[in-house]
């Protein structure tokens, strides 16, 4: 003969009349949906986000109001995720041409530019570790900051961190044949730290891994592009305060202004890069 289980704890503490089965993953406290707040790893509770809040930066709260975000599913993280996939077996064909239609080469900057994109699409077809690599911090992050920000700024996170990743290879590295999400991925990063800073969270662990990242660029014979790395973590921080500047304002313009600003800065350099210097 068995006993039940105990159900008494399956309740939110704050609302003992609706059940749920999420704890906090600060106070182990059950809580139901009103009462999460989306964290790195699961959720946390309205006392632990004040706690969090009140012992760090005295700084507002993100993010966005509940109105502009999205819901749902983060699909923009997923379609990403598989479109970046399908394009790398696509690059495993013998003679697809792929590669090549693509990849970001800066002397052809003036007369594809689309490439400065595209690039992030690709990885090395010989490198499984680094599309996979790539693909798995995305759906980490990705999920996490793409529910909060809402569908368009995710998007507009992602693809210009991956232009200020290779506008940067082009001024410092202009000869190199650049390919790979990296960029876009620490614009995705530095945003998401950034945010956490914001709302008071304590985040030093996620800076080192970030900071060995970037030093890992630096070793010789790993081939990795630091110079994408440190143009998508800029581009990607940079987004992240206009985003925090402009959560609470009721028009949308200024913020599409800022971003458009930001995007206009990073052509300018490209075009200053190209035929000045």
């Amino acid at each position: 003969m068995t006993t039940a289980p105990d159900a008494s704890g399956n309740y939110c503490y704050r609302h003992p009349d609706r059940q749920s089965f999420t704890l906090c993953q600060r106070c182990g406290r059950t809580v139901c949906p009103s009462c999460q707040t989306q964290a790195a790893v699961g959720v946390h509770c309205p006392e632990c986000i004040a706690e969090a809040r009140a012992n760090g930066p005295k700084r507002k709260p993100i993010l966005v109001r509940a109105s502009r975000a999205s819901t749902g599913k983060p699909v923009v993280t997923y379609t990403l995720i598989a479109l970046t996939v399908a394009i790398f077996l696509l690059q495993l064909i013998p003679g697809s041409g792929v590669t090549q239609a693509l990849v970001y080469y800066p002397p052809l900057t003036a007369s594809e530019p689309w490439r400065m994109i595209t690039s992030a699409f690709l990885h090395s077809p010989s490198s499984i570790f680094h599309v996979g690599f790539n693909m798995f911090t995305l759906f980490i992050f990705g999920r996490v900051l793409e529910i909060p920000l809402g569908r368009a700024r995710f998007i507009s996170l992602y693809l210009i961190s991956a232009l200020g990743g290779s506008v940067a290879v082009l001024l410092i590295a202009p000869g190199s044949v650049v390919l790979g999400a990296s960029g876009a991925i620490f614009g995705v990063v530095a945003a998401f730290f950034v945010i956490q800073r914001r709302m008071g969270i304590n985040n030093r662990g996620l800076l080192i891994i970030v900071v060995i990242n970037l030093v890992a660029g630096f070793i010789p014979g790993l081939n990795i592009s630091w110079q994408a790395h440190v143009g998508g973590l800029v581009t990607g921080a940079l987004l992240a305060l206009v985003f925090l500047r402009q959560r609470n304002k009721t028009s949308v313009i200024p913020e599409v202004a800022l971003v458009a600003l930001v995007v206009a800065g990073l052509i300018a350099l490209t075009l200053v890069r190209i035929f000045v210097l």
